[in-house]
């Protein structure tokens, strides 16, 4: 069980904070939930807490494997698949395993096409979506702003 202001990342949607534990009742069913607050947007969400597990919850990296992650971004592999839709599927898949490492790859991967042949409309948003995901983390662990974070994911990407 984490404990309130625990720092994780909730797979598909990013960083946050745990900020308090609540009991709701949903349908009958009483459960224990955390308030998970995202520092993009400081939104709140409720996980319930018997769930975390399945949900792929994990804690945030340490600042040193982030600045591993970040200096190993130009030696990532990006193997691409010609057919959209196969490609397509094969990013989301690395982005709903909530590893940080496949997230970069996947933006990675985009941003380098962005720059050479350019993106669909989904694409862009699996770029936008993989970049807030692992800029949240990146706020949490440097405490820098949004902004920051993107500027230092740029700089890795060469």
């Amino acid at each position: 069980m984490y404990k309130i202001g625990a720092k994780v990342v909730y797979p598909m949607h990013g960083a946050g904070e745990i900020v308090e534990v609540v009991k709701q009742t949903i349908s009958g069913i009483t459960n224990d939930y955390y308030v998970f607050r995202m520092p993009i947007g400081n939104m709140k969400v409720m996980l319930p807490v018997d769930k975390v597990d399945l949900i792929g919850i994990r804690e945030i990296i340490s600042n040193k494997k982030l600045n591993q992650l970040l200096d190993s971004i130009n030696e990532m592999e990006c193997i691409e698949n010609a057919n959209w839709n196969k490609r397509y599927r094969e990013n989301m898949e690395k982005l709903k395993t909530g590893c940080s490492t496949d997230v970069a790859e996947v933006i990675k991967a985009l941003t380098l096409r962005d720059r050479d042949k350019g993106l669909s409309t989904g694409e862009r948003k699996m770029l936008s979506t993989a970049k807030q995901i692992l800029c949240s983390e990146i706020m949490l662990i440097k405490k820098v702003t949004a902004e920051e974070a993107e500027q230092l994911i740029s700089e890795h990407i060469l």
